[in-house]
């Protein structure tokens, strides 16, 4: 019998590199159960993939044991993706702040990716009228809620892409590309859509962090 092709070599970079602005301190060190958000990412990472590289703060990676992020979240997955083996067929980048990520949602994206695809994002509908305003507050346009998705991370590529991208500075040095899909669209490559998952929340603001330990059982002052 023919052996098949052998199985992709899967890596994750885990993101933990913000300050934590808008929540009020770094988040990704807060406590959920028993583990930390930073924690509880890498944990779900490492089931799912051969590998993990995980970026946090500068002045925390020698005591995380991490690689130290850059100024922007495009230069920290950078950082974090100089890291990771180069005959890695498939990168994984997550946000460490979404802890409730499963493995089912992990195995979603790399499948397709390993299907195909350039990049794999998971998105969830858009309950809410979205509009469109202008630098006034006009309202120019109220496009289909049908048409639109809030996009998750994990976000799944084709190794050989993500480098390419990473390597355009037009791209990572434009403020408007908020994602790594977003570079890979720019370059003019295939982004699929898988299910998201509604309880792979963000962890924005405190309220967000409560609600995820309710998730898990947790008490909501931990």
């Amino acid at each position: 019998m023919t052996a098949g092709p052998p199985p992709p070599r899967v890596w994750a970079i885990v993101v933990g590199a913000g300050s934590g602005t808008r929540f009020g301190r770094p988040k990704q060190f807060e406590l959920i159960g028993s583990e930390r958000v930073l924690d509880r990412s890498v944990r779900i990472a490492r089931e799912a993939c051969d590998g993990v590289v995980v970026v946090v703060p500068p002045d925390l990676a020698d005591r995380e044991g991490a690689v130290a992020g850059g100024a922007t979240r495009a230069a920290s997955v950078a950082r974090g993706l100089a890291e990771v083996p180069h005959d890695a067929d498939v990168v994984v980048v997550h946000d460490a702040a979404r802890p409730l990520a499963t493995p089912d949602l992990y195995a979603r994206v790399i499948a397709a990716v390993v299907a195909g695809a350039d990049g794999v994002v998971p998105g969830v509908p858009v309950a809410d009228t979205i509009k469109l305003v202008d630098a006034a507050g006009h309202v120019v346009d109220t496009p289909d809620r049908a048409s639109l998705i809030a996009v998750q991370t994990p976000q799944a590529f084709r190794g050989s892409a993500l480098r390419a991208a990473h390597a355009d500075p037009s791209l990572v040095d434009d403020p408007s590309v908020t994602d790594d899909a977003a570079m890979i669209e720019r370059r003019g490559g295939t982004v699929v859509v898988v299910a998201g998952d509604p309880v792979n929340r963000k962890i924005t603001h405190p309220d967000d962090l409560e609600w995820a330990r309710r998730q898990v059982g947790a008490p909501a002052h931990a």
